[in-house]
């Protein structure tokens, strides 16, 4: 299957009128060897910069890994090294690999932040757009050892590690270990609106 046939395949429904940026993006599992330059990793993470969050806290670390590169190949062993074995079949051909850490305090007080983990998730679901906007795809990961990432990073204690993210250009589907090749050519789907958007508890709104 083409790039653009596969693209076609995973592209969510246009009858739903949500743009096309966010339609376009999914998580594949095979990634090409093409490299993604700094230039476009720099929008990536400003376009995180640029999340809500609470008070304007910015939680949000990330410790980027750029395989084969002299400044951050060490980062992409050591974040690599923390996956789980059935995320390094797939994951070994990102070009890319980056971890998203949460601060779990307010620095004004050191209170405890809430909501820390939520926010850096809106921080990466905001790259992941602009990524896609490049012609760059994404694939986060909860398959990861966070205490392995803790220790290789030495990680301070108020800061967790939240999500592994694996980056590139799409590659060829027939390059991934036979077990990941049928959902990588599956169509995508989603729930229904009222089985998450309520009314009341269990009671879904009808829009």
């Amino acid at each position: 299957m083409s790039d653009s046939s596969l693209e076609t395949l995973k592209h969510g429904p246009a009858s739903s009128g949500v743009k096309d940026l966010i339609l376009k993006r999914w998580s594949p599992r095979a990634f090409a060897a093409k490299p993604v330059s700094k230039h476009d990793l720099r929008k990536i993470f400003t376009a995180a910069a640029w999340a809500a969050s609470s008070y304007n806290e910015q939680p949000w670390r990330y410790l980027l890994g750029i395989k084969d590169d002299p400044d951050h190949g060490e980062a992409y062993k050591k974040i690599f090294s923390s996956l789980m074995e059935v995320n390094q079949q797939w994951a070994q051909s990102a070009p890319v690999l980056y971890a998203a850490v949460a601060k779990n305090t307010f620095s004004a007080n050191g209170a405890p932040n809430k909501v820390a983990k939520h926010d850096v998730g809106a921080a990466s679901a905001t790259a992941c757009l602009q990524a896609i906007e490049l012609g760059i795809h994404t694939h986060g990961m909860g398959g990861f050892d966070p205490e392995t990432l803790r220790a290789s990073f030495a990680i301070p204690a108020d800061f967790d590690p939240v999500a592994v993210w694996a980056l590139g250009y799409l590659g060829d589907p027939e390059t991934l270990p036979e077990h990941f090749k049928a959902p990588e050519l599956a169509p995508r789907s989603r729930k229904e609106l009222d089985e998450f958007v309520f009314t009341d508890w269990g009671e879904g709104v009808e829009f």
